[in-house]
C-alpha cells in the first residue's frame, strides 16, 4: 500500500486521544489518562526529535507504544523504537502497529539497561521510572518496584546520556529531571511546563 493511502487510512485515529485509544482493549484504554502519552504531546515531541531524516529515536519505557506510533505517523522518514520490559504491553503495541499500518516503528521487549543507547540518536522519556516511587501509579504487578530501582534507573540513564555526542536531543514529559546531566541545555518548554526539550551541547 502506498504511503499516502496508509496515511489516509490512519489519520482519523490521530485526531483525538479518544479515537486513538480505541486501537487498544478496554483495560488498556482505562490506563491512558495516567500512563500513555497524549497525541498532542507526541506530535510536539516528534517535531523536536525528528531533526533530520533517517535518525533513530528511542522511547525509554514505551508502554503500549502510543508515543512511537503517533510520532511514526507524523514523521514517516524517521524510525521510532520503543523499549518496554512488560511483554504484554509490547504485544499491545505491535497489534496497534498492525492496525495503524505503520512501518517506521518497532518495539523491543526488554529493560533499557540491557541495550546500548549509543545505537540511537535521540530520546523520548515519559518518566517511566516513577512507578517505583508512587504505588498508585503502577500499571500492574508483573515487575518489581522499589525506591532503589528508581535511583538505579536514573543513575544509569544519567551516565548513558553523559556519553552521548553533542547534538543529542531528549524530549522529557513529566520528568523530575533527575536523569539530566548538566551538559544538556533546555531549549524549549511546552504543555504548561510538563514537556521539555533538551539538546546536548
Amino acid at each position: 500500500m502506498a504511503l499516502l493511502e496508509k496515511r489516509r487510512y490512519s489519520e482519523g485515529r490521530f485526531s483525538s486521544d479518544n479515537l486513538f485509544n480505541q486501537v487498544y482493549p478496554t483495560e488498556i484504554q482505562q490506563l491512558a489518562r495516567r500512563h500513555w502519552t497524549p497525541v498532542e504531546v507526541a506530535e510536539k515531541a516528534a517535531n523536536f526529535l525528528a531533526a533530520n531524516d533517517g535518525v533513530k529515536v528511542l522511547d525509554i519505557g514505551s508502554g503500549v507504544g502510543k508515543f512511537c506510533l503517533t510520532a511514526a505517523f507524523y514523521k514517516p522518514r524517521v524510525h521510532f523504537i520503543g523499549i518496554e520490559q512488560r511483554g504484554s504491553l509490547v504485544n499491545h503495541a505491535n497489534t496497534a502497529k498492525e492496525i495503524l499500518r505503520l512501518e517506521n516503528v518497532s518495539f523491543i521487549n526488554g529493560n533499557f539497561t540491557q541495550i546500548d543507547l549509543r545505537d540511537y540518536d535521540h530520546f523520548y522519556f515519559y518518566n517511566s521510572f516513577y512507578e517505583n516511587l508512587d504505588c498508585s501509579t503502577k500499571i500492574d504487578e508483573s515487575i518489581e518496584y522499589s525506591g532503589e530501582l528508581y535511583n538505579y534507573y536514573n543513575r544509569y540513564l544519567y551516565k548513558q546520556l553523559e556519553h552521548m555526542p553533542a547534538g543529542t536531543r531528549l524530549a522529557a514529559f513529566h520528568s523530575l529531571e533527575d536523569e539530566m546531566p548538566p551538559g544538556y541545555q533546555l531549549v524549549g518548554i511546552e504543555m504548561g511546563k510538563l514537556l521539555k526539550f533538551w539538546i546536548k551541547v
